[in-house]
């Protein structure tokens, strides 16, 4: 539970990361190869945390999209010359970031208690 509690927590920094690179501002974004590499970078660790987390967990939390974050995982990972799809990572940040920041923060708030 420990690690959990580590890999949740960084999780939950790359989200903050991600919010503030490119903000609520999808021109920016757009416009930016700067903030789209950091954002990707951070999108990608982020996946990789929750691959790294217990079966404990990822059973406990059947809410989270597990299978989802580790498929957009391993399209970042692997698919990078393929071109990545800068509208699809928007929704991501725009529509599932916040989705997954509140779950995060909830299973944190478990591993603390």
């Amino acid at each position: 539970m420990k690690d959990d509690k580590i890999y949740v927590s960084y999780i939950l920094e790359c989200v903050s990361r991600i919010e503030q690179y490119a903000g609520n501002d999808r021109d920016i974004f757009m416009k930016s190869t700067l903030i789209q590499d950091a954002v990707l970078r951070n999108l990608q660790t982020l996946a990789e945390s929750t691959q790294r987390l217990s079966d404990e967990i990822k059973n406990n939390h059947s809410e989270v999209q597990w299978r989802n974050i580790a498929g957009f995982r391993n399209i970042l990972v692997h698919d990078y010359l393929g071109g990545i799809n800068l509208n699809q990572v928007w929704k991501v940040i725009d529509r599932d970031l916040p989705v997954m920041k509140d779950q995060m923060s909830a299973i944190l708030e478990g591993l603390e208690n």
